[in-house]
């Protein structure tokens, strides 16, 4: 049975300027290339990927709690910008210079956040949550995701409100229902599975309003100037991933003049865990060139 997960082999807290608290896990050798890691939606630092790949390939994986999710404190009405600049400051803390970033599901406008801010040398957005608020996709989308998009844009506060009655059972529910069967291999692996929900139940650990910020920010318009970006992107998307993007990344990858879009057939969005030494070592081969 393949390994697509294993625990952290370090974890810990930095404490920033302004008193909150940050939570990280590690995983690969300390002397590594860095790699930060922005998980995806409600999942805590516990979620990494690349078992046994990171090893090999000389990684130093570092998750991070986004505020208000698993043990980082709150910092109601945050921005983007807030957390690139604490991701900057996280950065210098540990001792990971400008590191490459990786993005999964919700986690990707959180590291373009990174790479529009210079605190990234390379980014890879696997399984990417898109810009759903384009207006580009506004015909694209199911009529259930329109209706949220809609009420985000007018109600922003009305909106992080209903996200905040969520929780990690409802979450694991809607990924197991929305998932096709190639999804469902990994998500269903019992090591996979037990790391999965553990990282769920500690993202909601002191409530939801956490998720429902990264959850608003995500679902309405993005600030980012994204042609500006210079960094090397790839953009990842499997062939039968119909949940994070309405065009697997199409529109995304023409917004951003530095990025190469790859599409993976036979699988969905479980992408980051059935396909991650391929993920990396793209990776680590445009950080190196930067």
């Amino acid at each position: 049975m393949a390994a697509y997960v294993d625990d952290p082999v370090r974890l810990g807290e930095v404490r920033l300027s302004d008193g909150r608290l940050l939570g990280w896990a590690e995983w690969g050798p300390p002397d590594g290339v860095p790699v930060l890691l922005c998980p995806g939606a409600a999942t805590s630092r516990w979620l990494g990927f690349g078992a046994g790949a990171v090893e090999a390939l000389g990684v130093r994986l570092v998750s991070v709690d986004r505020p208000g999710l698993g043990v980082s404190t709150p910092a109601p009405g945050r921005t983007f910008s807030d957390f690139a600049g604490d991701m900057r400051r996280l950065c210098t803390l540990r001792g990971l210079g400008i590191p490459a970033v990786v993005a999964n599901s919700q986690g990707a406008p959180f590291a373009i956040a990174c790479a529009e801010a210079g605190v990234a040398s390379a980014m890879a957005v696997v399984s990417g949550a898109d810009e759903v608020a384009a207006p580009e996709f506004a015909s694209a989308l199911p009529a259930d995701l329109r209706g949220l998009v809609e009420r985000t844009a007018s109600d922003p506060d009305g909106a992080e409100e209903f996200f905040a009655g969520l929780t990690a059972d409802v979450m694991w529910d809607m990924v197991m229902a929305g998932s096709p069967e190639c999804d469902l291999a990994v998500y269903r692996d019992p090591d996979f599975a037990a790391a999965y929900r553990r990282a769920l139940d500690e993202g909601f650990a002191q409530g939801a309003a956490g998720y429902a910020r990264d959850t608003v920010l995500a679902m309405g318009r993005w600030p980012f100037t994204l042609d500006k970006i210079t960094v090397p992107v790839d953009i990842w998307y499997g062939e039968l991933d119909t949940s994070h993007s309405p065009d697997k990344g199409a529109l995304l990858a023409t917004r951003m003049t530095t990025a190469q879009r790859r599409v993976v057939p036979g699988i969905g969005g479980a992408l980051l865990w059935t396909h991650a030494e391929a993920i990396l070592t793209s990776l680590l081969a445009k950080a190196a060139t930067d």
